[in-house]
């Protein structure tokens, strides 16, 4: 399509060349035509070969001289090709059909073709020097733009790689401690565990979730806490059924999850109640995550690596209308985390069971 337009282009400008001929010697325009016509097609073929010209020789910010030099001296190359062209041309024409001026006016016709085709070729260079300069601009863009997909995906590695260590070794000291007096408790939590990586793995290397399937991995992860905390660790789950099929990145919730629970029962006599709400609402779906605080633990500085977490990832993705919001009372710590309602084109298979 581009080639077409190209020398259509020509074509436009032999109407302007045969004027230009008319001019220098009276004739009948169709003459002139007729002669301009495929000799127009036939230079802009020629004028492609500024594109290699351009790109052996590229014009240089400190010198560009030896560019300029190569191209002047292949623009009138090319205009003495043109003529030889166009005075076989005028041969041909007056053989066959008896058309065409004398000796003279092939002469001036000649000047002609010779003038026009240097500046001709000349503009054709600078515009390739232009394609050549805007390639290379989108090279770079490609470039640029891999390597930051690159360093975002490696950042995105970085952080999933930092989400469960506490958990992991919590489990491992719980399955120890369970072996001795309760091996069937350790059998559960070893499968139970087990069941865990292989959803996080899967889930993980994917680029969205529903919030069916990052729950139904939530609950694989409670499930096993239930073991190591027993009846101090209670969970509420208040999710609209049309919040389920919401996309959101894997591995969000877990480690909010796995804070309520460390905070709100881990360092607790009687434990807590960590409560978990979603709903959808106004084209946003917002999940809700509560646990009780107790009073007389200090309060951590800063949110913790799992909100900080949660926060880099969301930046990383670009996920610009999505927020965390956190708030605390003298009892209730929440974390309030809003994304843009996604759905995809069918409900997740984990999402019926969640």
């Amino acid at each position: 399509m581009r080639l077409f337009l190209y020398f259509a282009g020509w074509l436009v400008a032999s109407l302007l060349l045969a004027g230009a001929l008319v001019v220098v010697t009276p004739r009948p325009f169709a003459h002139a035509l007729l002669f301009a016509a495929p000799l127009s097609v036939i230079y802009g073929a020629v004028c492609l070969s500024a594109l290699w010209v351009c790109r052996s020789r590229p014009i240089e910010d400190r010198d560009p001289l030896p560019a300029v030099i190569s191209q002047l001296g292949a623009a009138l190359q090319s205009s003495a090709v043109w003529v030889a062209f166009g005075t076989l041309w005028w041969v041909i024409l007056q053989r066959a059909l008896g058309i065409g001026p004398d000796r003279a006016g092939m002469l001036r016709d000649a000047i002609v073709l010779f003038a026009l085709g240097v500046p001709l070729y000349l503009l054709s260079a600078v515009v390739h020097y232009l394609y050549l300069a805007l390639e290379a601009s989108h090279a770079a863009a490609e470039r640029a733009l891999e390597a930051q997909v690159t360093a975002r995906e490696a950042e995105l590695r970085a952080l999933r790689a930092q989400l469960n260590p506490h958990f992991l070794f919590n489990s491992l000291n719980s399955i120890n401690a369970l072996v001795g007096r309760d091996p069937e408790a350790a059998r559960r939590m070893c499968e139970g565990l087990g069941d865990f990586l292989r959803r996080t793995l899967q889930l993980g290397a994917r680029e969205a979730v529903s919030l069916g399937e990052e729950l139904a991995l939530v609950d694989r992860y409670l499930a096993i806490e239930q073991v190591r905390f027993g009846e101090r660790l209670r969970v509420q789950r208040v999710v609209e059924p049309e919040a389920l099929d919401c996309l959101l990145p894997p591995l969000l919730l877990q480690p909010l999850v796995e804070n309520a629970v460390k905070h709100g029962v881990a360092g607790r006599l009687e434990g807590g109640v960590v409560r978990i709400a979603a709903e959808r609402r106004a084209g946003q779906l917002v999940v809700t995550l509560e646990n009780p605080l107790d009073d007389d633990a200090p309060t951590p500085p800063g949110e913790g690596l799992g909100l900080e977490n949660v926060r880099r990832r969301l930046a990383v993705l670009g996920a610009r209308e999505a927020s965390v919001v956190v708030s605390r009372s003298a009892d209730q710590f929440r974390v309030t985390l809003r994304l843009a309602a996604r759905e995809a084109d069918a409900p997740a298979p984990e999402a019926a069971h969640a």
